[in-house]
């Protein structure tokens, strides 16, 4: 056993161990020979030209077998050609070449690899099975269906089974890409895969591990992977046509002045370059990448990333936040309490709650500048709610029931109509035992979405998929939002393989995806890009590349540096090759001897390296911040988080209407535009546009924004003299219509508005740091 680990240990390490005895059979010889120890000298560098033509020769019959000729063959014709006629030195400094840049490839894989965890060790390895009345812990091998299993807080749902009582709180997103926590009852099903975030509960075991889903998608990944096709490497695509030329020059200098000058031709025409040019690119390029927050695995994968002209995209957790973020406050009846009242009292008891909505909830009114009181005499109950004491004021928090809230109520009504059409979750608050209001939360769109898809584009990606297998009507609305060339939702993974394959059909395929579900079709694909910050281990495993930051616009980047890479890789390759073939013509002339070639190469080579290292800098980013309009366009971001809050409150108000208490909602809301919203607005107009305009240059380029400050202006004045007009007296139907249609208005406006900012605030904000 100990041998085969040593064997193996050496085969992950052969390169660099060629690579060692080259070098120093090289350096041997070049000390032995300044010594005067000629015939040591030739023993070690014939010593280090048979190694590299051991491992040209291994190379170049692999390269046969797989039915290609690679830049290998050249370089064990030179090899031989100068051992064959006494240029020991020429034939040491290839061989050192050779084993070089093949030591560069394999660290570059083994760097970009080393990181990423193996695919099952998100998968749990052992269960909690009742026997009896006793517990154990066994090996998921030994669960059987029919067994019965705890699974407790966090724990990965190790087999598929039933829900065997209580209530069950799991993130499905993994598997499903629907966001939001499911609830599942007795009875219901389990897949494998999913974690529990509520409370313990105990599942009826309906398959074995190996049978069970999180087995079958760890088959499929399998599978995708086996079937991708090979890629030829850029150098071996070049060295088809120069294999071919090289015999022909070589061959005319062998018939005019016999076999010595062949080798000379050879010894120049030894593709370095190709050998080492390309792969210098290309571990640039992966530094590069690794930079921005991207890990690509090797430089093959960013060869075929430079090609890919689809994407097919995932939806939750890549376009959207991957999580429900509070979206809108629904005040109950006549709207005793104001929402951020009624946020900060449900956030505060929120704050011991375990359950997995509880620290959205809290941060959601910390972010909106909420107080929040640390609770007393709090009750919890799975599947219902949580209730206690909150400065003095008893709050309930949890479903409609819990709260007291009757379905019958018109603003109950409106937030379950809301939470359908949008796909959000509600929670109801009560306080002082009278239902109070609701929070509606969702996985919400990326505030850079929409520049992440412009960036992608700008990238070299033509068409763009989102594939997910989230409900129908909340990827279309995805797709209209970001520009979507094509939306396939309600996808298994078995399905989103089949996406992919249809792509494939078309072109070279990018796919993105976080979730186990993701995982197959990414192996699939010709390049799979992982969301690792937020991913599963599944997916970050199967992928080519992952994404290390939570930042989906360096999509877009990756995409232009890998095209970039691949562009100074190619003119390191045909300068490299230029020269060589102008230095074959002088050495077919007999005007330059192999040992002087051979230094001519290492020049050539130290070109094209130099050349190739540009793929480690970064383009210049077309604007540069400096301190002061950081900080600026920081601090108008940072005030959006309080004005979404406020501009949600126009929609509330406009679908009360009608209702007792309305008129009050509309001129708390008025209250807010004017003291806050305008404010803020007027701000940008002043301080904020005039900086944007020096930095961005040309005529006005805030001009849309600032049209859109005037019509805000315009319809906050018309919501004023609404409300003047109506005064005290209660509004008649031309009067809510009026106010519906101002107030929808004003939240098209305003939402349209803050998002445009936002892109804008997040663009500059990654060209500082770009630019840093």
């Amino acid at each position: 056993m100990r041998g085969f680990r040593v064997a193996a240990w050496l085969a992950r390490r052969s390169s660099w161990l060629l690579l060692i005895v080259t070098a120093a059979c090289l350096a041997a010889g070049g000390v032995a020979w300044l010594a005067g120890a000629r015939g040591f000298a030739d023993g070690a560098w014939l010593a280090a030209a048979a190694v590299g033509l051991g491992y040209a020769l291994w190379s170049a019959a692999d390269a046969i077998r797989h039915g290609r000729l690679g830049v290998d063959v050249i370089a064990l014709l030179a090899l031989a050609g100068a051992a064959a006629v006494g240029e020991l030195l020429a034939a040491a400094v290839i061989s050192l070449m050779l084993t070089s840049g093949r030591t560069l490839e394999a660290w570059a894989s083994h760097r970009a690899r080393r990181d990423l965890s193996a695919l099952l060790d998100r998968a749990p390895r052992n269960a909690r099975r009742y026997r009896g009345d006793q517990m154990e812990t066994v090996p998921l091998e030994e669960i059987a269906a029919g067994d019965l299993l705890l699974v407790a807080p966090g724990d990965v749902v190790p087999v598929d089974g039933t829900v065997a009582d209580a209530v069950a709180v799991l993130d499905e997103s993994a598997l499903t890409g629907e966001a939001k926590p499911a609830e599942r009852v007795q009875g219901d099903r389990v897949a494998s895969g999913v974690v529990n975030v509520g409370g313990p509960f105990r599942l009826r075991a309906s398959d074995t591990a190996a049978e069970s889903t999180y087995a079958g998608i760890v088959r499929l990944v399998t599978e995708a992977e086996n079937s991708q096709a090979p890629f030829v490497r850029l150098a071996d695509r070049y060295a088809m046509w120069f294999l071919p030329l090289t015999a022909v020059v070589a061959g005319a200098a062998w018939a005019l002045a016999g076999p010595a000058r062949a080798v000379a031709v050879l010894v120049v025409a030894t593709p370095c370059p190709l050998i080492l040019a390309a792969p210098v690119a290309l571990v640039s390029g992966l530094s590069a990448a690794a930079r921005r927050g991207v890990v690509v695995k090797s430089g093959a994968v960013l060869e075929r990333l430079a090609q890919c002209t689809t994407l097919v995209l995932d939806k939750t957790g890549t376009l959207t936040a991957g999580q429900p973020e509070l979206a809108e406050i629904t005040v109950a009846g006549d709207g005793g309490l104001a929402a951020g009242d009624l946020l900060s009292l449900a956030a505060s008891l929120d704050q011991v709650s375990g359950h997995v909505l509880a620290a959205t909830i809290v941060r959601a009114a910390a972010e909106r500048g909420g107080t929040l009181i640390q609770p007393a005499d709090v009750t919890e109950v799975p599947g219902q709610g949580i209730a206690g004491t909150v400065g003095g004021r008893a709050v309930r928090l949890g479903r409609a029931g819990w709260a007291g809230a009757a379905e019958s109520e018109p603003w109950v009504k409106a937030a379950r109509r809301a939470a359908r059409l949008d796909g959000a979750l509600t929670v109801f608050i009560a306080v002082d035992g009278h239902p109070a209001g609701v929070l509606l939360l969702e996985d919400q769109l990326r505030p850079d979405a929409r520049q992440t898809i412009r960036a992608v584009r700008r990238g070299g990606i033509s068409r763009i998929v989102l594939a997910t297998g989230d409900r129908a009507e909340a990827a279309e609305a995805v797709g209209a939002l970001t520009g979507m060339d094509e939306v396939v939702a309600g996808l298994s993974p078995a399905a989103k393989l089949e996406v992919v394959r249809r792509e494939q059909r078309l072109g070279p395929v990018v796919m993105t995806g976080d979730g186990i579900n993701d995982a197959p079709a990414l192996a699939l694909a010709d390049v799979g890009i992982a969301m690792g910050a937020r991913g599963a281990t599944a997916s970050s495993e199967a992928a080519d590349a992952v994404l290390t930051v939570d930042q989906i616009g360096r999509l877009g980047e990756v995409a232009g540096l890998a095209r970039r890479t691949r562009r100074i890789a190619m003119q390191s390759v045909l300068a490299g090759m230029g020269m060589s073939l102008a230095a074959m013509g002088i050495a077919a002339a007999g005007l330059l001897p192999a040992v002087w070639g051979a230094l001519l190469q290492e020049a050539i080579d130290v070109a094209v390296i130099l050349n190739a290292l540009r793929a480690l800098m970064p383009p210049a980013p077309e604007i540069r911040l400096g301190p002061a309009d950081t900080a600026l366009t920081a601090r108008f971001r940072g005030e959006h988080r309080t004005i979404r809050a406020d501009v949600d409150q126009l929609r509330v108000a406009a679908r009360a209407l009608g209702e007792p208490g309305a008129m009050a909602r509309v001129r708390r809301v008025h209250e807010l535009l004017a003291g806050e919203v305008w404010p803020h607005e007027h701000a940008e107009e002043s301080v904020l546009y005039p900086a944007l305009n020096r930095m961005l240059g040309g005529t006005d380029p805030t001009a849309p924004m600032s049209r859109a400050h005037a019509e805000i202006a315009v319809q906050i004045a018309r919501l004023g003299a609404l409300i003047d007009d109506i005064g005290d007296r209660p509004p008649d139907e031309e009067d809510i219509a009026d106010l519906r249609a101002t107030l929808y208005g004003l939240h098209a406006i305003l939402r349209l508005h803050t998002v445009q900012e936002d892109e804008t605030y997040l663009s500059l904000g990654d060209t500082a740091r770009a630019g840093s």
